[in-house]
């Protein structure tokens, strides 16, 4: 099976489109490629409630919620709005993203 290509990657700023987190925005901290999926830094904090054990004696664990890639859009920097994206190549054959709306190109974060 070959492994599906998303626009998204880690480090981009998107905002959530839909569902209980609709409107907040943050930067994406873990791409699941098998499941695309996305975790978004501070955005989809829940509590869990599990049997309480050495690890969580209080019967309640915290953790973040992957949001599925299509609920999730690119916010353009030039219009602080959330944007489609596209890819092409560039002059030097190199394939870049860029927004369909406003034409300009995804930044590009260091990531590492």
């Amino acid at each position: 099976m070959t492994q599906p290509k998303l626009k998204i990657k880690r480090g981009d700023q998107v905002v959530v489109m839909v569902g209980r987190y609709k409107g907040q925005t943050g930067t994406v901290a873990r791409v699941l490629l098998d499941a695309q999926r996305v975790f978004v830094e501070n955005v989809g904090h829940v509590v869990r409630h599990i049997r309480p054990s050495m690890q969580a004696p209080n019967g309640a664990q915290d953790k973040f919620v992957s949001f599925h890639v299509s609920n999730v859009a690119l916010v353009d920097p030039s219009t602080n709005k959330p944007a489609r994206v596209g890819i092409r190549t560039d002059e030097s054959g190199a394939r870049v993203r860029f927004f369909k709306k406003s034409g300009g190109l995804v930044p590009v974060e260091l990531r590492g």
